[in-house]
């Protein structure tokens, strides 16, 4: 079976962090290594975004971001990359959905419900509270069948694929049901507090920090009390546990030797790190200023027709079942 695998960037920052890259970018980038033969999607998700974002920056967040997940290795003649905003059928779409789908069902999404949760339900907006059914519209306009999504994020492709049951059991056969493609092995990186490594806890090392930036925070990542003398246990060592997305199977191993023979100073340790991220990094930074914002925005309005071909032919199906079409 061919498939059509879908994915989104998020903008909500000025760009992505190793987090990002080993727990979303590289996940799809290997995934396109494993179904060499499916259509690959990814859209830039600023519609999404501007339910955080509202100061301005959405625009030159979403330039960064591309021109770093090109520069991660994304090659544009086999990934189409556009516009979300560019293209009137995802708000289209959302809207004959939301017509479809009961206010109790949206209760239960994750970002309301954490409103919820923290007695902030009133600060929540109209766009947050919507959220499930734009991604629903996302990914149903261009019948996906994989998307890759972590397991935080399943609950909205299975909405997309509720809705688009729904819609079909109604108005006969439309939409093509989307799986979710959760890859079991992809990395969770600590930050360098210990936690999730998140935008949010202003504990992530991004991936175009400057060296003097990196160091810093590297040196700021909390470690035990443990004597320098004494076996360490790499399990439980945030420096070990950022190190490891960098290193094979037997420089892993070897690593680990290091931690239990003991007489391994943090410092050492740190220093180790620094150098693997500053390794990884500066070939990624290099393409990344060689990529111009022109390049980008031409990408994009190339892309913007394609997608609005596609988005529009399912939309006049759509709205001919609908009953919309006069």
């Amino acid at each position: 079976m061919s498939h059509r695998i879908l994915t989104w960037l998020q903008v909500t920052a000025d760009q992505f962090h190793l987090g990002n890259y080993f727990g979303s970018v590289k996940p799809f980038l290997d995934l396109c290594t494993k179904f060499p033969d499916a259509e690959k999607f990814l859209f830039v998700a600023n519609m999404h975004s501007l339910t955080t974002v509202q100061d301005g920056s959405l625009r030159q967040n979403a330039i960064n971001s591309l021109k770093l997940f090109l520069a991660c290795g994304a090659d544009p003649k086999q990934v189409f990359i556009y516009n979300q905003a560019d293209v009137p059928g995802h708000a289209q779409l959302m809207w004959v959905l939301s017509c479809l789908t009961h206010m109790w069902f949206m209760e239960r999404m994750h970002a309301y419900k954490d409103k919820v949760a923290n007695s902030k339900a009133n600060e929540a907006s109209v766009g947050l509270f919507t959220y499930p059914i734009l991604m629903a519209a996302d990914i149903i306009l261009y019948d996906a069948t994989l998307v890759p999504t972590g397991k935080d994020q399943k609950q909205h492709v299975e909405f997309a694929r509720d809705i688009a049951q729904k819609f079909n059991a109604n108005y006969g056969e439309t939409f093509v049901l989307p799986d979710s493609y959760i890859q079991e092995d992809v990395a969770v990186v600590p930050g360098i507090d210990g936690r999730k490594m998140s935008k949010s806890y202003r504990n992530f090392i991004g991936m175009l920090d400057d060296e003097k930036t990196t160091l810093k925070k590297v040196k700021q990542i909390a470690t035990d009390a443990t004597p320098i003398e004494e076996p360490k246990d790499p399990d439980t060592c945030n420096v070990f546990n950022i190190m490891k997305l960098f290193l094979s199977q037997e420089e892993e191993t070897e690593r680990r030797k290091r931690y239990t023979a003991g007489w391994l100073s943090y410092k050492d340790a740190k220093d180790a790190l620094y150098a693997k991220i500053m390794e990884f990094v500066n070939p990624i930074q290099e393409r990344y200023n060689n990529i111009s914002d022109e390049e980008i925005h031409s990408m994009l309005s190339q892309n913007a027709s394609r997608a609005n071909e596609l988005a529009i032919e399912k939309i006049n199906e759509v709205y001919k079942k609908v009953g919309l079409t006069l």
